[in-house]
């Protein structure tokens, strides 16, 4: 028996005094569960069991309480098949134990006790208010389906079968939290996922001893490789879409009920800074955005520190008319480059979370205009340069440009690090961080896969997909760190034909 569980292993008895004795000292002072009695025919008493809110009253009405009381005699000889035919309700399950029958009132069932029954019969007639299927707004696209994942678990497994319509999509579940019994889903493509990712994967959430889990976020902290690590190890997504394609690239994907966040595993760096809009967009115009992100990527975590460095100890770098201009803007700036980097960057990211935590109809408003007004403000009262607040808001913009929010928050912490690296060693300082970041990126793991997969070790094959967006009809392989023998994902010779037929024309000529 856990030690955090609150109920004991009591067995349901035969007699329904009590079962009702038990009932009112287990849910002791709560209010929302209700217990009905009544009459099977004229002598056979019973009752019901329910939480208020989870249930479809009418239906329990209707199709439940009034058959029971209306039956004649109770002659039936109160099994799962015959209740079935009585009641109108095909999902009923039959259960020995308090501790089971807490759980499935906790999911929406109804308990029915009958006297002189060793059992009770659990009836399926949830019904509870559930947000509409709307666009992630953390994950929005200018081309790409505009739904994403709800809180209701049952809601986001319907989306991914509706799109992958096939039983190799094998769904597993999982119940953790000795107070919350909180459904925990593992998705993956039988034939296609690797075995050992699977293996890996059952095994580390089947280890998950805890009292609760209330977001994905929990799962995530309790089966990551390097939990003390900035860089996030397994993705999160809200989108169905992306799902399914980790799915189909042999990917596993792990749904909890009560988030809209859904768990993509293993993870590397470069999927990290893929948006599931390169895949819908021509590949000319994916692989150029790709590498804009790429570049950003790099403007994030160093244009700071390059700036401090090269103004502290490198000013030969800068041409002569640019070092004149820097120097005028200046020349009334009591602070070193070191100390006004780290006054606007901290100002800017405390402007950025209030405006995050704020209000949806002001938080826009205060961010910007807080921006704007405390960098006017700043240069004007000679505290910063007008430079230094130029490369604070490219920096910034340049985070924002990163579709895992989880992979800004990173580069938002690592750059302070080297900030201090190049105001105390300029550029040897800058390179020391950058070195020790790449280092540190080598030795990470996502469920065993390296995380800079397949740039290191380098897989020549798969960087169609990382430093470009290749056509579609190239693409024929799955990502070979993740598939079972199965990685062929179309055949060859899927070049659409109006381009074979150029080529021939081409090699004619």
């Amino acid at each position: 028996m856990d030690a955090m569980s609150t109920v004991s292993p009591i067995y349901i008895s035969d007699q329904l005094e009590d079962n009702l004795r038990e009932l009112h000292l287990i849910y002791y002072k709560c209010h929302d569960i209700h217990i009905h009695t009544f009459n099977i025919g004229q002598t056979t008493k019973a009752f019901v069991i329910y939480v208020e809110g989870l249930i479809d009253l009418e239906l329990l009405n209707k199709d439940v309480l009034t058959p029971l009381i209306s039956e004649p005699e109770a002659e039936w000889n109160y099994t799962v098949k015959e209740l079935s035919a009585l009641v109108s309700i095909s999902n009923i399950a039959e259960i020995v134990r308090m501790d089971d029958l807490i759980s499935h009132l906790s999911c929406g069932c109804v308990g029915l006790f009958v006297q002189g029954v060793p059992t009770c019969f659990a009836l399926g007639v949830a019904k509870w208010d559930k947000r509409a299927i709307n666009e992630p707004t953390a994950e929005s696209v200018v081309r790409g389906p505009r739904e994403g994942f709800t809180e209701t678990l049952l809601v986001n497994t319907s989306m991914l079968r509706r799109k992958i319509k096939t039983p190799a999509m094998k769904m597993i579940a999982y119940t953790i939290g000795t107070h919350t019994k909180t459904t925990v889903i593992v998705v993956y493509m039988e034939g296609i996922a690797r075995d050992s990712l699977i293996e890996e994967v059952d095994q580390r959430i089947s280890e998950i001893r805890i009292d609760g889990i209330l977001e994905s976020g929990y799962i995530e902290g309790l089966i990551e490789d390097s939990p003390f690590s900035p860089f996030p190890q397994i993705q999160v997504t809200e989108r169905p879409d992306v799902v399914c394609a980790a799915l189909l690239e042999g990917k596993v994907s792990i749904l909890v009920d009560g988030t809209p966040f859904a768990l993509i595993a293993p993870a590397t760096l470069f999927s990290m800074l893929q948006s599931p809009e390169d895949y819908y967009q021509r590949f000319i115009i994916g692989t150029l955005i790709r590498w804009l992100r790429y570049v950003f990527f790099f403007t994030a975590l160093l244009l700071p520190s390059l700036y401090i460095a090269i103004l502290t100890f490198h000013q030969e770098m800068v041409p002569t008319s640019l070092l004149l201009s820097i120097a005028k803007s200046r020349e009334d700036i009591p602070f070193p480059a070191l100390v006004e980097a780290l006054l606007m960057e901290i100002s800017f990211e405390a402007l950025r979370e209030a405006g995050v935590r704020l209000p949806k109809q002001v938080g826009a408003a205060v961010s910007i205009v807080g921006a704007l007004v405390i960098g006017q403000a700043a240069t004007s009262a000679g505290l910063v340069s007008a430079p230094m607040v130029m490369v604070v808001a490219i920096t910034g913009v340049a985070s924002f440009m990163m579709p895992q929010y989880a992979t800004g928050i990173a580069l938002r912490m690592l750059r302070f690090p080297i900030m201090f690296l190049s105001g105390m060693l300029g550029l040897l300082g800058l390179m020391l961080g950058f070195i020790v970041i790449i280092i540190h990126l080598c030795s990470l793991r996502s469920l065993g896969v390296p995380y800079l997969q397949p740039l290191a070790p380098i897989k020549g094959s798969e960087l169609k997909d990382v430093l470009v967006r290749a056509p579609i009809w190239s693409m024929r392989r799955r990502p070979l760190f993740t598939v079972n023998s199965n990685n062929i994902r179309q055949p060859e010779g899927q070049k659409p034909d109006h381009l074979k037929g150029n080529d021939a024309h081409d090699r004619k000529r």
